[in-house]
């Protein structure tokens, strides 16, 4: 089945037409029904139905029980959530009870959304196709020997499955558009801080941030507006101007786009190009001001997010050491014997990878080498994002290079893994806000997308033109 909108959702169990309850029934009849693509870590079954029983028992009271009551929902395994384990898809935290809520769930749970599963990742978020994960590899719902993209590619494949109406994802260099990509939906990264990092297991603290991913783009507007604003245990969050995004602007007659000369010279695959013209063909016949742009560093963000990013994991993963919390090797003789065997058995591959690394690139004789320089390099790409945008409201180019890639394809060599991460990680240096949209297939009959692109806090903006040519761009 598909998913009527968000909206309807709600509005029919307010009203009464529907319960929360046969809604959770459908979606756990649902991720029963596609265990084979492996999307789903775990199951919140006993606390969905809890929760469930109270919304009903709300609306029968007379009461209405909030913009998304009933709807049921599915987050990725390194939110901190209520009803099950929080393993982040690594052995490390295999065991782990959280002992509170991050607070974007809660502000979903306090509008009515009822969370019915946790879905797999790349353990910590250290991949782009969920082939990291210490439990599963899942399969992208459109050909099962492909990969559905990371690191979120178990919430992106939930969608496309029809498990839930929407799912919730983090994005730290594209792990919420590169899987929507691939999977044929829609995923939407705001500006960094509109959405409360709290509860939730970081990787790269400057530019962590958290997302839908859903059927469309109001959808992903609804539960974006439920999520975002300020929050006291996290000094970063922001507040919009207006933050009423889901009631979105009159369509725009005439937005100024730039496409990227950069995105459009990095080896993409022949189809992918082909997409990428056809829908700026189309967005010039809607009455859009287009020209090529040059943002001259943007060759070098994924340099540059492979020197920050190791760090701040190998600081975030400092944690972990098997004592207070986390996996924990009891066959240790001693204190120092313990950390190790506890980190040595407790991480998977990437993640050492990425602390070793980390490790290095801050360590004492190659911190101005390398990760001050970086952090050089990062401020001149948001100056020259930020010049940009004076002259244009939007940006545009592919999501991804290339369609979803086979399974075990790049396994065997990270480097060219981490490649696949060009089109996205330079939005998450510069903290802007980015959406990508469907936008047809491929003649594999694999799914295309268009990333679009706005200044800092112009979410909404971004949200409300993204909605005007949804329809437009796959027609």
């Amino acid at each position: 089945m598909s998913w009527p909108s968000i909206k309807s959702i709600a509005n029919d169990v307010n009203s009464g037409k529907t319960t929360a309850k046969s809604l959770v029934d459908q979606a756990l009849k649902n991720i029963e029904s596609s265990s084979d693509y492996d999307a789903i870590i775990s199951v919140i079954k006993e606390r969905a139905y809890a929760r469930a029983e109270e919304i009903d028992a709300q609306v029968k009271s007379g009461k209405q029980a909030g913009k998304l009551a009933g709807v049921p929902f599915i987050a990725k395994d390194n939110f901190l959530v209520f009803g099950n384990k929080t393993t982040a898809a690594s052995n490390m935290l295999k065991d782990f009870d959280a002992p509170y809520q991050s607070t974007a769930i809660n502000r979903l749970e306090a509008e009515g959304a009822i969370c019915v599963g946790k879905s797999n990742l790349d353990a910590f978020g250290h991949g782009s196709s969920t082939e990291n994960s210490d439990f599963m590899i899942t399969k992208n719902p459109h050909d099962v020997t492909r990969v559905p993209g990371g690191s979120s590619g178990g919430s992106a494949a939930s969608i496309s499955l029809q498990l839930v109406p929407f799912s919730i994802a983090t994005d730290t260099g594209g792990s919420i558009r590169m899987p929507a990509s691939f999977c044929g939906v829609v995923g939407f990264k705001p500006t960094y801080g509109l959405v409360s990092r709290s509860g939730v297991i970081a990787m790269i603290s400057s530019t962590d941030t958290l997302g839908p991913i859903a059927n469309n783009v109001e959808d992903a507007s609804l539960v974006i507006e439920v999520m975002s604003g300020k929050d006291e245990l996290d000094s970063t969050t922001i507040d919009l101007d207006d933050n009423n995004i889901a009631s979105l602007d009159a369509p725009l007659p005439h937005p100024r786009i730039g496409i990227i000369k950069e995105y459009l010279d990095q080896g993409l695959e022949p189809d992918v190009k082909a997409n990428i013209e056809s829908v700026i063909a189309k967005l010039k016949d809607s009455g859009a001001e287009i020209e090529e742009v040059s943002i001259p560093s943007l060759p070098l963000s994924l340099a540059v997010y492979y020197v920050l990013c190791p760090a701040e994991v190998a600081s975030n993963l400092s944690r972990y050491d098997g004592q207070k919390f986390g996996y924990h090797e009891k066959d240790a003789k001693n204190l120092e014997e313990s950390y190790k065997k506890s980190r040595s058995n407790g991480f998977g591959k990437e993640a050492k990878r990425r602390i070793m690394i980390g490790t290095y690139v801050l360590s004492s004789g190659y911190y101005d080498a390398y990760y001050k320089k970086a952090q050089i390099i990062r401020t001149k790409i948001i100056d020259e994002f930020n010049q940009t945008f004076k002259k244009y409201d939007f940006l545009i180019g592919p999501t991804t290079a290339t369609t979803a890639f086979k399974i075990g394809e790049h396994s065997s060599d990270p480097l060219s893994m981490y490649l696949t991460d060009i089109m996205t990680v330079a939005v998450n240096l510069a903290g802007i806000p980015a959406i990508s949209l469907p936008s047809g297939f491929d003649s594999k009959h694999l799914p295309l997308a268009v990333q679009l692109m706005a200044p800092q806090r112009q979410d909404k903006k971004l949200l409300s033109y993204a909605k005007q040519i949804e329809g437009l761009i796959v027609k």
